[in-house]
């Protein structure tokens, strides 16, 4: 059994800090390709973050991803961690006075384990720690949950083009 990145255990996850149109402000991505549906939290120092994704039966992925058994692609489980991991940077950037403009690259993935699966009906809840914070380029641990199972862990960087 793997740990959590940091103690989830008093975190609400009904709770949202950002919502979706909240998140406008932070990801540029919008209709299929947004895979992040809220922020439950941040910690003071704005370097850990928790996010949900909730499956739904009707996302695009659906009927062409494994048809009868359909599986969240692992590939959007790493653009959800990506997505969240941006909301961090560019969090702690409008919050710390700086420009948040600009569009935000996916420069590099590492250290990418899957664990587990994700169906419709789940809730994904993804843990994002910064590990570095440049001011032009950011890289985070990322893992994603369903229920007390992490399904996958990654390293992601990303960078302002």
């Amino acid at each position: 059994m793997a740990d959590p990145l940091f103690d989830i255990s008093d975190v609400d996850l009904t709770q949202s800090m950002l919502g979706p149109r909240d998140l406008d402000a932070y990801l540029l991505q919008s209709g299929d390709m947004l895979q992040l549906d809220r922020v439950v939290c941040m910690n003071e120092a704005r370097s850990t973050t928790v996010g949900i994704k909730d499956i739904r039966d009707d996302e695009f992925w659906v009927p062409g991803h494994i048809p009868g058994r359909p599986l969240l692609p692992g590939v959007i489980m790493i653009e959800a961690a990506a997505q969240l991991s941006c909301v961090l940077y560019q969090f702690r950037l409008v919050h710390d006075g700086r420009d948040n403009e600009g569009f935000l690259g996916f420069t590099r993935i590492d250290n990418c384990t899957f664990r587990g699966q994700c169906v419709p009906g789940d809730q994904l809840v993804m843990l994002v720690n910064e590990v570095k914070f440049q001011r032009r380029r950011f890289k985070c641990n990322a893992q994603g949950w369903v229920g007390n199972s992490m399904i996958f862990e990654v390293t992601c960087t990303g960078m302002r083009i």
